[in-house]
């Protein structure tokens, strides 16, 4: 069983300072959510995991089965079994999903294919592509389309958890991936993010809402203040703040409520 195990991590953004120290461990085969208020850092511990250039690690590491992936390219992450689904996922016009998908799963499955090398051959390729979509309710046209190129909302999350689905990562990371999103939407995503949970894959939903962890319980429910991972529970401690927001969490924790206070003004 694959670990995920991040180690007092500091992040800055330019030379702002926003994790302080996370500390967390995630195994295949389980489903984490971490929750917080605006600003407490979830999102930028998402990309940092992912690699984004704009987020240095200034201290600690990022593990997966022990490999120390802080300074590797987001190609080598992904290849090692990371994924991000993105709160805001990215337009590319001009390339296809199916073509984009191909590329995608011939680098992840061959982590030592050089450029101009052989993709996954085409038959083989379609037909797990259309059994995906069919599993997961889509219409096989998306295919055709320019990645999220014209897409609605609910449209873009759901081809998020496709490549979920092709890619078949040991740790998934899902920032606020129900964010602007009708109940239907997030129902379909939640339901399609059920189907594909299980022991080969470990996941990190990072929500300000309790609508994804319906169908996607969580063992673990992690609490962010000021850049900190300040308390961890079980799926009651999703629900709780669910209805009843942060303040005896910040009641609990003064040092980081205070901290919050801090970098407001």
């Amino acid at each position: 069983m694959s670990l995920l195990k991040i180690s007092d991590l500091h992040v800055s953004v330019g030379d702002t300072p926003i994790l302080k120290g996370v500390d967390l461990e995630i195994n295949q085969g389980e489903i984490h959510a971490l929750m917080g208020p605006n600003g407490s850092g979830k999102s930028t511990l998402a990309y940092a995991m992912a690699g984004h250039p704009r987020y240095e690690i200034t201290q600690g590491k990022i593990e997966i089965e022990g490999t120390d992936i802080s300074e590797l390219d987001p190609n080598e992450r992904a290849r090692l079994g990371l994924f991000l689904a993105f709160q805001y996922p990215v337009v590319i016009p001009g390339v296809k999903v199916a073509d984009f998908l191909r590329h995608a799963i011939s680098n992840v499955r061959n982590p030592d294919r050089k450029e101009g090398e052989k993709l996954i051959p085409m038959r083989e390729f379609r037909k797990e592509l259309r059994d995906r979509m069919s599993e997961l309710g889509m219409d096989p046209e998306m295919a055709r389309r320019y990645l999220n190129d014209g897409f609605s909302g609910g449209e873009k999350k759901r081809m998020e958890i496709l490549q979920l689905a092709m890619l078949k990562p040991k740790f998934a990371v899902l920032d606020e991936t129900d964010s602007g999103l009708d109940s239907d939407a997030v129902k379909v995503v939640s339901e399609g993010l059920n189907r594909l949970s299980g022991p080969e894959m470990g996941v990190l939903i990072i929500t300000h809402h309790e609508r994804l962890l319906e169908f996607n319980q969580p063992q673990f429910t992690h609490v962010m203040l000021a850049g900190r991972v300040v308390e961890t529970g079980d799926a009651q401690l999703a629900a709780e703040l669910h209805e009843h927001g942060y303040s005896s969490v910040r009641e609990r924790h003064p040092e980081a409520a205070a901290e919050e206070v801090v970098e407001a003004v």
